[in-house]
């Protein structure tokens, strides 16, 4: 981990809550399609991530409260998690709050293209919401 970086364990569940969320919000709004490829090919990007984030995603511990009743239930944790996770990184090390950012856009990219062509208008829509979590800095 680098040094320019001080996660608490809290830190580190917000951080992989808001990443993993992400996935899981965008395999709920692409239900009607193949929500298991969807979930599939974005936690792999996730994995794949490097440096201090990656470190960070690949951690074992159990991510809790992504079992929600709903997307909106579920929204109302993922959202906040990822604008919390941006601002917590920005003030450390602005560099890693870009590849934490951009880790989760790779991931969404990944999981997106899993549903073999266009997103419809749910998962575009979900998208979007997602991608202004991770802008409201």
């Amino acid at each position: 981990m680098s040094s320019t970086l001080t996660l608490t364990d809290q830190d580190k569940h917000t951080l992989r809550a808001g990443a993993y969320g992400a996935v899981s919000l965008l395999a709920a709004a692409g239900a009607a399609g193949s929500p298991h490829r969807i979930a599939t090919h974005g936690s792999i990007a996730l994995a794949s991530a490097t440096g201090p984030i990656g470190h960070v995603l690949a951690g074992k511990s159990k991510i809790k409260d992504l079992n929600r009743k709903s997307v909106a239930d579920l929204a109302d944790l993922v959202l906040p998690a990822l604008t919390a996770s941006v601002r917590l990184l920005e003030k450390q090390d602005p560099a890693e709050a870009d590849n934490y950012r951009d880790t989760v856009l790779v991931a969404l990219a990944a999981a997106a293209r899993a549903d073999r062509g266009e997103p419809g208008p749910a998962l575009a829509e979900m998208l979007r919401k997602i991608t202004e979590a991770l802008d409201a800095r």
